[in-house]
């Protein structure tokens, strides 16, 4: 591993270990949530309705871990803390694994 890639890790680990301040710090200011995050609910209470083409998507996808957080809506904040660093650790491995196998492939066919 050259020193530009260590760097890098190292880097996208303590980008991982700040995550959970997308958490803590709403709770603490009682901000809410992140601006555009909103659901259709929120959505609605904020500017009075729904869009049409929002309501008919809106239940197309739901997420694996629902705001990051594998402890539930009642989940004490230790939990949606480790929930957010465990959900960042599994996006940078998803990535790194996506662009190693396109990396791979790519030489491959280079051969």
């Amino acid at each position: 591993m050259t020193k530009s890639q260590k760097k890098l890790w190292i880097g996208l680990f303590i980008l991982t270990l700040l995550t959970p301040l997308g958490v803590i710090l709403p709770e603490k200011f009682k901000a809410g949530g992140a601006w555009g995050e909103w659901g259709a609910e929120e959505l609605e209470k904020l500017v009075g309705y729904v869009p049409e083409g929002l309501k008919r998507l809106s239940e197309l996808w739901k997420a694996p871990a629902p705001d990051y957080n594998f402890g539930g809506e009642g989940a004490s904040m230790t939990v949606q803390v480790i929930s957010y660093i465990a959900s960042g650790l599994i996006g940078i491995l998803a990535v790194a694994l996506v662009i190693y196998v396109i990396a791979r492939l790519i030489l491959k066919n280079e051969k």
